[in-house]
């Protein structure tokens, strides 16, 4: 309890002096204020999107409203990525010399920035919110992928020994045995794919997309809005290290009631 009272205390103290400092830059500063607004205007630019959306805006889409778009998108896009890349992985670390065969074209596909596949996507589905979700998926799908075929590879023998001990057939060891010793590093992996997600997420909704905080980034940057857009930055944020934080909570409840460890996740933005 006195860990998270004071991780929250340096939390604030770090914000505060934050706000504090970026304030007296504001109103020293040559900067034109509509380039560098001051935290006051920006919390105005906060409720401005809240109540009544973007002045000047394409959408009247209130903030609130890109907020649940964005998530909806996230949410798809995340969860069909996790549980296509770990059941995949399973699959393949079980099965390396199939795997022999597969890796290198994963090892191709995976540094193509997903973004990439952006024009691909939109002549093939179209604009809206499938080009987005795919993006989400790329996004995450590589390195959770290539972390859980790694996991199984890397698996101690001594827990195929208590299989066969147990007589357990294929599926059984996979599920009962397999999946519980590697979820430690999927686990630490389906954490590290959220953010980089949540960063596609965003830069899929900048292209085609008529709703979400993305599309609020380009249309406040097309209204000459820098405060909305610092607005909506901070949201973005705010949001993507309170999924952080409900990830890493949902992984501490399945290991406690599964029984398995959970390696200790460093975020070096997190508290």
């Amino acid at each position: 309890m006195q860990d998270k009272l004071r991780a929250v205390r340096r939390a604030v103290i770090s914000l505060a002096a934050l706000v504090i400092l970026w304030g007296i830059a504001a109103k020293y500063s040559d900067i034109n204020p509509t380039l560098f607004p001051s935290p006051s205007k920006v919390c105005g630019a906060f409720k401005e999107l809240a109540l009544s959306g973007l002045g000047g805006s394409s959408s009247r889409a209130t903030l609130g409203e890109h907020i649940v778009a964005s998530l909806g998108r996230f949410a798809a896009g995340y969860s069909l990525s996790g549980v296509c890349a770990v059941l995949l992985g399973l699959f393949l670390g079980w099965f390396p010399k199939l795997f022999a065969y597969v890796n290198p074209i994963v090892q191709i596909l995976r540094p193509i920035a997903p973004v990439a596949w952006l024009p691909f996507l939109v002549l093939i589905v179209g604009i809206g919110d499938l080009p987005a979700i795919a993006i989400i998926f790329i996004a995450g799908f590589f390195p959770i992928l290539l972390s859980t075929v790694t996991a199984v590879r890397n698996m101690d023998p001594l827990f195929f020994k208590v299989s066969r001990n147990f007589d357990l057939n294929g599926w059984e060891t996979l599920v009962k045995i397999v999946f519980p010793a590697t979820f430690p590093q999927i686990a630490v992996a389906l954490r590290q794919a959220l953010g980089t997600c949540w960063i596609f997420l965003v830069s899929g909704e900048m292209v085609g997309a008529q709703s979400g905080l993305g599309f609020l980034i380009m249309d406040a940057k097309n209204c000459i809005r820098a405060d909305a857009l610092l607005a909506t930055m901070i949201t973005i944020g705010v949001i993507g290290f309170t999924l952080d934080l409900l990830v890493g909570a949902g992984e501490k409840f399945i290991a406690k009631k599964w029984g398995v460890g959970v390696l200790k996740y460093v975020n070096e933005g997190g508290v």
